[in-house]
C-alpha cells in the first residue's frame, strides 16, 4: 500500500491548480472584506425599505472571488441567504425577473454554494431549492450551464 502515499500530481505536468483556474480578485483582501461589510449594511437598509431586487443587486454586484478572500465570500453568502430567507415565495418570480442575466447567473452560483456548505442545507435547504426552481423557470437551463462553466469560484 505504500504506492498510495505518493502524490502523483507532483510529477504530472498537466495538473490544474485552483489558482490557475481564474485570475485572482485584483482588490486587496482587506479591501474586499471591507466592501463586503459595507454591502451587508447597505443590504439591511434596502431590505428595511422592502426593496428585495435592489438588495440582491447590491449583494451580487462585484462579488469576491478567487483565493485569499474566504471571509468576504462567506459574509457575502450570509448576506445573500438572509435576503432569500426574507422573501415571500410568491414574490420570488417577480424578483428574479427584475434581475439582469449576469445577476441571475451570480445568484445561481450562490444558490449552489449555499447548498454545498455543510449544515446550510439543514437551515435554508428548502428556501435555496425554491429559489433554484424559480430562477431556472425564469432564466432557463442556460443559467445553470453558464454557472457550471464559469471558472470564477465564489
Amino acid at each position: 500500500m505504500s504506492f498510495r502515499k505518493i502524490d502523483i500530481d507532483a510529477y504530472d505536468e498537466d495538473v490544474l491548480l485552483e489558482g490557475e483556474l481564474c485570475e485572482p480578485d485584483p482588490r486587496d483582501p482587506a479591501q474586499v472584506l471591507s466592501d463586503a461589510k459595507q454591502k451587508q449594511a447597505a443590504v439591511r437598509s434596502t431590505l428595511a425599505r422592502g426593496d428585495i431586487p435592489g438588495a440582491l443587486g447590491i449583494a451580487l454586484d462585484s462579488i469576491p472571488y478567487g483565493p485569499n478572500v474566504e471571509e468576504a465570500k462567506n459574509l457575502t453568502l450570509q448576506t445573500v441567504v438572509s435576503i432569500l430567507n426574507s422573501t415571500k415565495s410568491s414574490d420570488i418570480i417577480s424578483v428574479v425577473k427584475a434581475l439582469s442575466q449576469d445577476t441571475q447567473d451570480t445568484l445561481m452560483k450562490y444558490l449552489y454554494k449555499g447548498m454545498g456548505m455543510p449544515g446550510w442545507g439543514d437551515v435554508s435547504g428548502s428556501v435555496l431549492l425554491g429559489w433554484h426552481e424559480k430562477l431556472t423557470e425564469v432564466a432557463g437551463t442556460g443559467c445553470i450551464v453558464r454557472v457550471m462553466t464559469d471558472r470564477r469560484i465564489v
